[in-house]
């Protein structure tokens, strides 16, 4: 069911859109979550740590796709809050055709080069080759995780954030059963986590057409919406590639300091692992609150309505940063409990998991202020700034892994992620003052 968030009170409109993003956000961890714990428990630390690190590697490709699938349905959305229903059909024809011409290049890329990328990595002798069998079937399944990201944005975009969750409850609780089949039935290792998250997102891809074709008449694209104009694709393809980009660029500081992480030997990267794992389910509400700002923003925008999109920042920016405090201090006290979910009889590891834990969870208010701001400026159309802070992100990453880490070992690597948010943080705030006096100044806007 389509839903505007044009009109009605800022706040109750982005908390009932972000509840089921987020709960769908925590969901969508809990396919890389359960591979981890089933793995960690049952296959030994070598295991987890052969997973775990290829953790940049897979945030800097299906990041890439991430991003490239937001931006496309930022235009959905602009069109569906103007009213322009032809308009939301091209755009969805545009974004199949860009994403899945953007699948197979990854695709062909990544089956040929990913075990040289493992090595350049420095990937520990102990589990390069448990890292290769893994990454090798998530990458060669890439069209799976493209398609969900498309269908379940575009749907979205036109102001339904609940049924993306329904389905990725069923793909997660179908993850879950598989990881269970394959490794512990039929002892497939590594690889068996790695094809329980493709079938389960092959099963999220089938229900998201299902319930298209059934529910949603507008996203009934015929022939004539795949021949979209070269004006189309290029308004299409300069937002959503900018912002896959934005994400590659980060990952790329995640994945030096992968390099440096597998430098320090097996325990860091199993306890990097455990951390991050915890890590990426605490940040999932202030993502999730900023994924509706560029929803709640591209449609407000479209519809001209200036005033609305100040006031949901700034309601949202209340609510966000409470969250980021509360888990905050959750990760800084109870860190090494928290890791001991995913590892057992491995003090070592528990610790150091724990320091980065402790060192993040004391700086997330940083954090929610970048996703707010940082996806309030994509929904706003601009694609610049947001990537100066991806480059900002990749030079303190940098720094941490380089300098920091050198000094203070694991614990310098545990900064590398809030520096990265503070530098990110600086462009991205001042071009939203900037921009909104702008646009406010030139519009005559009048409704909240």
């Amino acid at each position: 069911m389509t839903k505007k968030m044009t009109s009605g009170s800022p706040a109750k409109l982005i908390i009932a859109f972000t509840l089921p993003l987020l709960i769908g956000n925590i969901f969508q961890q809990l396919y890389s979550m359960a591979d981890t714990w089933i793995v960690g428990r049952t296959l030994g630390v070598n295991a987890l740590a052969a997973v775990g690190s290829t953790g940049s590697l897979t945030f800097f490709i299906i990041g890439l796709i991430q991003g490239l699938t937001s931006g496309l349905t930022i235009i959905t959305a602009n069109r569906f809050g103007a009213g322009d229903e032809e308009g939301v059909r091209k755009s969805f024809g545009a974004g199949i055709w860009i994403t899945f011409i953007f699948s197979i290049i990854i695709m062909v890329f990544t089956g040929l080069f990913t075990r040289q990328i493992l090595e350049m990595m420095r990937t520990p002798e102990a589990i390069i080759d448990g890292a290769y069998k893994y990454l090798i079937i998530i990458f060669l399944g890439i069209l799976a995780t493209s398609a969900f990201n498309l269908l379940s944005n575009v749907i979205r975009a036109l102001g339904d954030s609940k049924t993306p969750l329904i389905f990725l409850v069923v793909a997660c609780i179908v993850n879950i059963i598989l990881d269970f089949g394959f490794i512990l039935v039929l002892h497939t290792g590594v690889e068996g986590a790695a094809y329980a998250t493709i079938i389960a997102q092959l099963v999220s891809d089938i229900l998201c057409v299902i319930y298209i074709i059934k529910k949603l008449p507008i996203l009934h694209i015929k022939p004539s919406d795949f021949k979209v104009s070269k004006h189309d694709l290029e308004v299409h393809i300069k937002l959503g590639l900018p912002m896959g980009f934005q994400v590659s660029i980060i990952a790329i500081g995640a994945i030096i300091l992968q390099i440096v992480l597998n430098g320090l030997g097996t325990v860091a990267v199993a306890g990097y692992t455990a951390a991050q794992k915890i890590d990426q389910i605490a940040v999932q509400p202030m993502n999730s609150f900023g994924l509706t700002m560029a929803t709640y923003t591209a449609q407000n925008y479209g519809a001209g309505k200036i005033k609305r999109i100040k006031s949901g920042v700034f309601q949202c920016v209340l609510i966000s940063v409470s969250f980021a405090i509360c888990i905050g201090l959750v990760n800084v006290f109870l860190g090494y409990q928290l890791s001991g979910f995913f590892v057992s009889s491995a003090p070592k590891v528990l610790r150091l998991s724990q320091t980065y834990l402790q060192i993040n969870g004391a700086l997330y208010v940083i954090l929610s202020l970048l996703f707010i701001l940082r996806n309030t400026i994509q929904g706003l159309g601009s694609v610049i700034v947001p990537t100066l802070a991806g480059i900002m992100e990749l030079i303190m990453r940098t720094f941490a892994a380089i300098i920091l880490a050198k000094s203070m070992g694991f614990a310098g690597v545990s900064w590398a992620s809030p520096l990265a948010w503070a530098g990110a943080l600086i462009p991205v705030a001042i071009f939203y003052f900037y921009k909104i006096r702008q646009i406010s100044l030139s519009s005559k806007d009048t409704e909240l």
